[in-house]
């Protein structure tokens, strides 16, 4: 099993970084590991018991994996774990939290626990997979900073048009 965890220095405040991640139409642009993702009933976003599924990205783009969120509480916490399986993982579970650091800025932090798998497979599997998922889990985070550097304002302006003023 191999468990990882990362911080990211995000340039915007911690309530635009949680939902340029969890809102379906600002993911898409910007999310390099995953090519779709919805929430299965069509939510816009994710809530606790929400299951989404996701297809990859990329050259990862014939992987798909299907999630259930076991928390989320906007702007602090989300955290979610696959349902089923989907290989080459037999298990996978991370968690996201977001902490403002100064004004416009904040961290987030990535954990997440997978599991490789079929089981007998799992020696030579598991290491690869670690690793490509990791490489593959900062290269995912840096284009959503890169996108935040440039963007952060206009997720802030949906925000207000959603929400109210009082949301961002």
């Amino acid at each position: 099993m191999a468990h990882q965890r990362f911080e990211f220095d995000m340039p915007a405040p911690a309530d635009v970084v949680f939902d340029a991640f969890h809102y379906h139409v600002w993911r898409a642009r910007w999310d390099s590991l995953v090519g779709n993702a919805r929430v299965v009933g069509g939510a816009p976003c994710p809530f606790v018991g929400a299951e989404t599924e996701n297809t990859g990205g990329g050259w990862l783009r014939g992987l798909s994996m299907r999630t259930r969120f076991v928390t989320f509480d906007r702007p602090h916490v989300a955290a979610a774990s696959m349902v089923g399986r989907s290989f080459p993982f037999s298990r996978w579970a991370a968690s996201m939290r977001h902490r403002d650091t100064q004004p416009g800025q904040s961290v987030l932090i990535y954990v997440y626990t997978i599991e490789a798998g079929p089981k007998a497979l799992r020696w030579l599997l598991e290491p690869v997979v670690a690793q490509v998922f990791a490489r593959q889990t900062q290269r995912r985070f840096a284009r959503m900073r890169d996108f935040l550097a440039v963007h952060a304002d206009e997720v802030v302006q949906w925000q207000r048009a959603q929400h109210g003023s009082d949301a961002a």
